[in-house]
């Protein structure tokens, strides 16, 4: 298990170059969904540019070491679908994690005081709230282009790791 830790932890470059390109791909993914859906003819094309951005970028980290991980002296099957999972699952929940503390952060002004039994329920509330409209509305803007992206970058990792 120990080897297994060492191996998974990536190299820097890895870390910051590919947080970079997989943010990058998923907020082109995210603007070529929308401008296929309506021809980008919405007033929040900023936001999603920076959710999912930032769901890319953020995910990256905790992509890479579960990715690695799971992969560690596999077969490149084993290898790709290791990556295939951390990548499509990372990146979904991080992104729906940003999209929620938006959703949150709008609906706190009606909230109750902070710490109370009503503001717990409203906290948990919206965020159940946040999650299926995430998964009704923003889980499409990941294809069909996040999909090719999902199943390059799975290969790709997979064949790089030995």
């Amino acid at each position: 298990m120990g080897e297994r830790l060492k191996a998974a932890y990536p190299p820097y470059p890895d870390l910051i170059i590919g947080a970079l390109l997989w943010g990058a791909l998923m907020l082109v993914s995210a603007m070529a969904a929308v401008y296929l859906r309506n021809g980008m003819q919405t007033s929040h094309i900023g936001d999603l540019a920076i959710l999912y951005f930032g769901g890319g970028l953020l995910a990256w980290p905790f992509i890479l070491l579960l990715g690695r991980f799971l992969a560690h002296r596999r077969a490149i099957e084993t290898r790709f679908a290791a990556f295939f999972v951390s990548l499509s699952a990372c990146t979904i929940l991080m992104t729906a994690f940003l999209f929620a503390m938006d959703y949150r952060i709008f609906y706190s002004r009606w909230h109750a005081s902070t710490g109370s039994l009503t503001w717990f329920f409203q906290l948990v509330f919206t965020g159940a709230s946040s999650v299926y409209q995430f998964a009704v509305l923003g889980l499409p803007l990941f294809f069909p282009l996040g999909f090719l992206c999902l199943l390059a970058t799975s290969f790709v990792l997979a064949k790089r790791m030995r």
